[in-house]
């Protein structure tokens, strides 16, 4: 067994394109590390509809350009199999370690099996990638992200020429196309041939952004910026100067990439303290409003002022916004279909009924969201939001924002805030109070442990409150194809638990709606919603043994 993992890393070693993680390696066999090594060597990133992410590093277990090489040759395996010989690949990428290197093989592979390549100029939001597969014509696009995740971690996220990422069966056959590439001396990599983008795909994109707002609307909110050390800072202050708004304030130490992230330990927006430099740079500029992408601009997280809040600032959680920007385009008189994913507040089905609007809900992830028929609208609670989706079918963080600006302008010029509005929204279709409990596991199994407890033991109650049904979404719906992922309604209620696509965690989504009468009965609402909450997270983790 030994001396099998140690040839397996030789042969691995052989072949390694990359000096750092042949070095890497290297150090490990010569060290016997086998702790090390059986950890890299255990299995194989496995390709799905995230794509791959992982931890940069030596081995099939890790990021490296061995691993992208070969998910490049599954794809363009698949792209001919399609009969899209010849055809166009737009690869993106952002700026953590390794990402032009993963890019540039990219293309590379790409050229060698005969498909044409063209790579975005340097390091852009993932909005930027979306948009060009459908500008440019493309079949396919690649972008070379690992979003949120930690500083060590890379990612490889495709999507195909109608601008949306992979769903079954793409994924299962491109994962087929990976596992069918021999010795990496047998994938051609020639070393030109491809294009490098000039601007002219950023500026046809941020002509598109205009897209998204009423025209003559008020553009008076002033905003703070992070891009938490990643790409949104140029894209987004050209937008909003070309719409007219105020140039957002930028926190300074978070506006220029660093694949260290050297203030933030998860540079996600979510997250613990992340939004703490933001804070303390709006206390100093007190604008209307902060407003943070994550490192590929993908997402956009809302704070607002708030006495109350220790920070001066409250966060706005993801369905939060999502309400709000809903209650806006409605505002406007859009037409359409609202989706939003399974986890997300059930606020926006309310909403689009209100208005005489279809509502569709779909399984977690953009992939399927910007797939509904007929979008016009589509949100989920992990501060994602799609609203031009003729121009980018995936989230993006840089539109969101000017729409949220907008917003707050329309609001402000009525001497109203955003909190105003949620609290209308409460009045007329309920308060529908959510939160999350999120474990992050270094070892996976106490995940699937967690999931086997409750699927052998279902909680009847939750915080005293009766479990009506409980579904095991890995069987599928009528509406829904199979997830791993369990939905409990209560009275009042909902539960919904699943591993995390994208990140080692447990994440349990929860709903409380009651009826308030007036404004005046709001805080003893929101009061009873916290606790009924908190007890649900404690019952909850009880009943999964987390």
């Amino acid at each position: 067994m030994q001396q099998d993992l140690i040839a397996r890393a030789r042969t691995w070693l052989a072949e390694d394109p990359d000096p750092e993680t042949r070095e890497e390696l290297a150090g490990l066999i010569d060290a016997g590390d086998l702790v090390a090594l059986e950890d890299r060597f255990s299995s194989t990133l496995q390709f799905g509809t995230a794509g791959l992410r992982g931890e940069i590093g030596a081995g099939p277990m890790r990021m490296n350009r061995s691993v992208v090489i070969r998910a490049a040759a599954g794809l363009a395996a698949y792209l001919k199999a399609q009969g899209r010989t010849g055809g166009l690949v737009v690869i993106g990428y952002d700026a953590r370690y390794k990402s032009a290197d993963f890019a540039r093989d990219t293309a590379a592979v790409m050229t060698g099996a005969g498909l044409r390549a063209a790579v975005l100029p340097r390091p852009l939001p993932t909005p930027v990638l979306a948009y060009a597969i459908r500008h440019l014509g493309a079949v396919a696009g690649v972008e070379v992200t690992a979003s949120h995740n930690p500083p060590r971690d890379n990612g490889y996220k495709v999507y195909l020429g109608d601008g949306s990422q992979i769903v079954p069966p793409a994924d299962a056959e491109i994962a087929a196309g990976i596992a069918a590439v021999g010795p990496l001396d047998g994938v051609p990599r020639p070393e030109s041939g491809w294009e490098i983008l000039g601007d002219e795909v950023l500026a046809a994109y941020l002509a598109r952004t205009d897209a998204v707002l009423s025209p003559g609307s008020p553009r008076t909110a002033r905003t703070v910026y992070t891009a938490m050390h990643g790409v949104g800072t140029s894209v987004l202050t050209a937008a909003f100067a070309r719409a007219g708004f105020p140039e957002p304030v930028l926190v300074a130490e978070q506006a220029d990439p660093d694949p260290a992230f050297p203030t933030i330990a998860f540079p996600n927006p979510e997250e613990p303290g992340a939004m703490d430099l933001a804070f303390a740079t709006a206390r100093r500029a007190a604008p209307d409003l902060v407003i943070a992408n994550d490192p590929d601009a993908d997402r956009c997280a809302v704070a607002v002022p708030d006495p109350s809040a220790a920070a001066g600032w409250r966060m706005l959680r993801g369905d939060e916004v999502g309400a709000l920007l809903a209650a806006h385009l409605v505002s406007r008189g859009v037409k359409g279909v609202l989706a939003e994913s399974i986890v997300s507040s059930s606020l926006l089905a309310r909403i689009a009924a209100k208005a005489g609007l279809g509502y569709e809900e779909t399984l977690t992830g953009f992939k399927w969201i910007a797939r509904v028929e007929g979008l016009r609208y589509g949100y989920e609670e992990a501060l994602g939001y799609c609203v031009d989706p003729e121009g980018v079918r995936d989230k993006d963080g840089i539109t969101a924002a000017l729409l949220v600006a907008e917003l707050a302008s329309v609001l402000k010029q009525k001497g109203r805030t955003l909190l105003d509005l949620l609290d209308d929204l409460a009045v007329e279709h309920g308060l529908h109070a959510t939160d999350q409990l999120s474990v992050r596991v270094e070892d996976l199994s106490v995940i699937a442990d967690a999931m086997r407890r409750l699927r052998e033991n279902p909680p009847a109650a939750l915080a005293g409150l009766p479990v009506t049904s409980a579904e095991d979404l890995s069987r599928g719906t009528e509406l829904l194809p199979p997830t791993d992922g369990l939905r409990y309604h209560l009275t009042g209620a909902r539960v919904i638990v699943r591993p995390s696509g994208t990140e080692p965690k447990l994440k349990c989504y929860l709903e409380v709606v009651l009826p308030v009468a007036s404004a005046a009965a709001l805080p003893e609402a929101r009061t009873q919603a916290a606790a009924l909450l908190t007890a649900i997270k404690h019952d909850l983790s009880a009943a999964a043994g987390i």
